[in-house]
């Protein structure tokens, strides 16, 4: 592999983030590219909430695996190159054969995959401007060679550009014939084990929205449901009272968004965990689509005082800055929206990515803007 090559797989990925293709299609073309320097016929491509890292849809290209599974080697088994730790640490990327120094028996996800005929495993955390939008795995089979250091530093050069361009593609609604639902809040409920006990009619038409690829086998088997139950089972009793860190904002095949949450149940049988699917509220919406504007925290920060209907005097008072520097912040928010008004910011916030019968929370959860990877 040439690193000349990068230049011009580099471009690609622009190119393909230029033609507002959603995310699923996005992948795709960007998979395609990567062939090129990344020498592949298996992958897989994960969104995440950048509040809480949480799995938000899933696309496989030539293999398998259930939610439980995935959810299990990524929230709940300690192993070799999480992408929740490579996307912290700082790394991106890493290869499983050079990070156990050519023993991948050692990783718990390896052994649990060997007998399908999966060799090494490529994975890069897609990063930009240190927020987490989302993941990717590239695999090799079993008589294939072993993916070798310039493959990860590769990848890990193209993963800003990966994440920018996955970021803006999460703006534009995935295409489907259902284009309006609201099915009322879903029930799915886990016994200690992990293993599913029952779905309410809700629940499952709501999951047969979210964008997986392909769909789980059952509902109890979304890879997004799976993610928010392994969160909420892996949360120490009293640690989070609030139960913020199991949650997770999905946008659904139709652009509607959805938000799950997962929470312990108390009774008889000790450790059943619950995750509760429903409509999201604007303030729940509001930061992640600011976010995926490309909008730096003080931006997000305005954008949801200018939703609120604050003067600029006001914004200028909570912010404790300047009127002139309100407006400064205002213009450039105005530039990476391609609004021209407030009024139109906040259609362009809700009237796209958000249904109007919906009525607002109070107050959005606090650690439900993500700051940057630390």
């Amino acid at each position: 592999m040439s690193q000349s090559k990068l230049p011009r797989v580099r471009d690609h990925i622009a190119r393909a983030a230029a033609e507002q293709l959603d995310w699923v299609s996005y992948s795709a073309r960007v998979s395609d590219a990567l062939r090129t320097v990344i020498p592949h016929e298996r992958c897989c491509w994960h969104t995440v909430d950048p509040g809480t890292i949480l799995f938000t849809g899933s696309v496989n290209y030539n293999i398998g695996c259930s939610g439980s599974w995935l959810a299990r080697y990524e929230y709940e088994v300690e192993d070799v190159n999480k992408w929740s730790i490579l996307a912290h640490s700082g790394r991106l990327a890493g290869a499983l054969s050079l990070d156990t120094d050519g023993d991948m028996s050692r990783s718990a996800r390896h052994r649990s995959q060997e007998a399908y005929g999966v060799g090494d495993e490529l994975r890069v955390s897609l990063v930009s401007d240190g927020i987490y939008w989302g993941a990717a795995a590239f695999l090799r089979n079993a008589d294939e060679p072993c993916y070798t250091a310039e493959h990860v530093a590769a990848i890990a050069a193209l993963a800003p550009a990966l994440a920018t361009g996955l970021r803006q593609s999460m703006l534009h609604e995935v295409q489907a014939a259902v284009t309006s639902l609201d099915y009322g809040p879903g029930l799915v409920i886990f016994d200690a084990a992990g293993n599913p006990e029952s779905v309410s009619p809700a629940a499952q038409r709501w999951i047969d929205e979210i964008v997986e690829v392909p769909a789980p086998s059952t509902p109890y088997e979304s890879k997004v449901v799976q993610a928010i139950a392994a969160r909420a089972r892996a949360i120490a009793p009293g640690t989070d009272p609030l139960e913020l860190a199991a949650r997770s904002r999905v946008r659904t095949r139709s652009g509607a968004w959805l938000l799950l949450y997962g929470t312990r149940l108390s009774g008889a049988e000790h450790g059943r965990t619950a995750v509760i699917i429903q409509p999201a509220t604007p303030h729940e919406v509001a930061p992640v689509i600011a976010m995926a504007y490309g909008l730096s925290p003080r931006e997000c920060h305005l954008t949801t005082l200018c939703i609120q209907g604050r003067s600029t005097k006001e914004m200028a008072h909570a912010m404790s800055l300047s009127a002139f520097t309100i407006q400064d912040h205002m213009k450039s928010i105005f530039d990476k929206t391609g609004v021209r008004s407030r009024g139109e910011l906040v259609g362009q916030i809700f009237l796209e990515h958000y249904a109007p019968r919906w009525e607002p929370a109070a107050s959005p959860p606090s650690g439900w803007f993500a700051t940057g990877i630390s």
